[in-house]
Formats: C-alpha cells, structure tokens, sequence
C-alpha cells in the first residue's frame, strides 16, 4: 500500500472552483452514464461536523463492469458497482470508495485546494510528510488523455475561454499562469488479497490519474457554461443532472444483493 500524492493545477482561484467542481462533476456523471452503468446518486444533502464546519454528504454507486480489465471481469458479478461517500467541506473534502463485493477494497482520498501552482509540501501536515508516499503532478494540458476521451473541444492546448480570456495554455503554463490554482489529492488504495494486491492498487492509481485528468480538463474546458453561475444556480443544476442520470442508469439496473448473490451461485455451479 503505497500512498500517492497527485497535484492538478488549474487556471482558476479555489473560489471560482467551487462552483467549477460541482457543475464539472454533475456534467461528467451524466455524460459517462449509459447503457446502464455510470453513476447513480444515492444520497445528497447538507451535513455538519463538529471539527470541519458545515459541508455537504453524498453517497452514490459507481456502476463500472465495463470499464474493468478482463483478468477482474472474470471474477465479479455482471452487475458490480462501487459505493462512493464523500464530505465536502471545500476546501477540503474527504472520499471514500468500498465495494461489497470486496471487502478488503477500499480507496481514501483526502483533498485541499489552495491558490498556488502545487508548490505546497506540507498541504498535509506534519504526519502526512513522515509517510513515505509518491508526488504526482498531473499536467491538465500536455498530459495525454484516454484515446475514448478525447474530444478537440476538451483540448486545452488550443482552447481559450471567451468570458475569462484564460487560456491557450503553454508548455510550461504552470509557472506563468495567473490566476492559478492546485487541487492537492492523497490517495490511499487498500487491497489486501495476497498475490493480487500490487496488481490491483497499481491498476487503481492508473484509474484514478485518468480521472483525476479528464476531470480538471473538463472543469477548465465548460469555464464559459459556470463562471456565471452562484452557489444556489450549481446546486439546482447539480439536482436536475442527478435526476436525470439516476434515470438513465436505474432503467438497466437491478442492484440488489440477490442478484449478486444468484451470479455468483450460477457461477459457482457452472465451474463444477
């Protein structure tokens, strides 16, 4: 288990971000839900915690069979999702990934935002430092993208927003760009399945960079469909898109323990 510390910077301030994020989040989810996998929202609503204020709590299913690799397809139900819960404090925000049907799985993610280009070596604290853990920056730009992702119009190299004149971004942006803004992500992966362990958490990180990319893109890449929104017309859109992704992914889906269960049975009878 080896802890990653991803760093994806943004030409934009952690205030406008917050915006930004959700409309980025509940457009992508919509997006990447078809054919009955995507992302289902299970739980949204406002949550206060004695230590970090008011936030907001969500809980959604990540359905994503499709997207596994065929050595992990072969050994989970047809219908396999992951549960997400988050605690969105923002500026900082914890996740947790779980799945069931894994008990030993699980993804943590730990998130600050602060209005620098990632030069922050102790976001994290003191206790974060003394863990030996790999820094990753994720270049928003020149990073390459996912063949299936890639869309022109995402292209930040040649992409200039019309409302903010921000953009094209250069080789070498980071250092010269103002404004300019750094999502900082420890990401904990936890697999503890011997012989499979390495295989699993190295396949995950890879995962979680991909998204970790396509996201800012996109946040950076729709700037002219939010920077005129308020906090009240974001969490509107955010409740529309969920509803109207909810739909598009229960239709196919029938997530309930049973079947899970009856898969595996079948599974376990047609190798005997």
């Amino acid at each position: 288990m080896l802890p990653k510390e991803y760093r994806i910077c943004m030409p934009l301030t952690v205030e406008e971000y917050r915006i930004g994020q959700l409309y980025m989040i509940s457009k992508h989810s919509h997006e990447q839900s078809d054919r009955g996998e995507g992302v289902e929202v299970v739980q949204n609503e406002p949550f206060e915690d004695p230590a970090h204020g008011k936030g907001q709590c969500t809980e959604k299913r990540v359905y994503l069979n499709s997207k596994l690799p065929s050595w992990a397809r072969a050994v989970v139900p047809k219908i396999f999702y992951v549960t997400e819960k988050a605690w969105n404090y923002y500026p900082y925000t914890i996740t947790e990934y779980t799945c069931s049907f894994l008990p030993k799985f699980s993804i943590h993610i730990e998130t600050k935002y602060e209005d620098n280009n990632g030069s922050n070596d102790n976001i994290f604290g003191s206790e974060a430092q003394d863990v030996d853990r790999e820094v990753c920056f994720v270049d928003i730009a020149y990073d390459e993208v996912p063949e299936r992702y890639y869309k022109e119009s995402e292209d930040l190299r040649y992409f200039k927003s019309e409302k903010t004149s921000r953009g094209l971004l250069k080789e070498g942006w980071r250092d010269s760009q103002q404004p300019i803004m750094c999502s900082y992500k420890l990401v904990t992966v936890k697999f503890e399945v011997w012989g499979l362990q390495t295989r699993v958490e190295q396949f995950v990180h890879k995962v979680v960079r991909d998204v970790l990319l396509l996201g800012h893109r996109q946040a950076f890449a729709w700037v002219d469909e939010w920077i005129d929104m308020t906090l009240d017309d974001v969490r509107e859109y955010e409740k529309q898109m969920h509803e109207q992704t909810n739909i598009k992914v229960c239709n196919d889906q029938h997530p309930t323990n049973s079947s899970s269960l009856d898969e595996i049975e079948s599974r376990d009878k047609a190798s005997t």
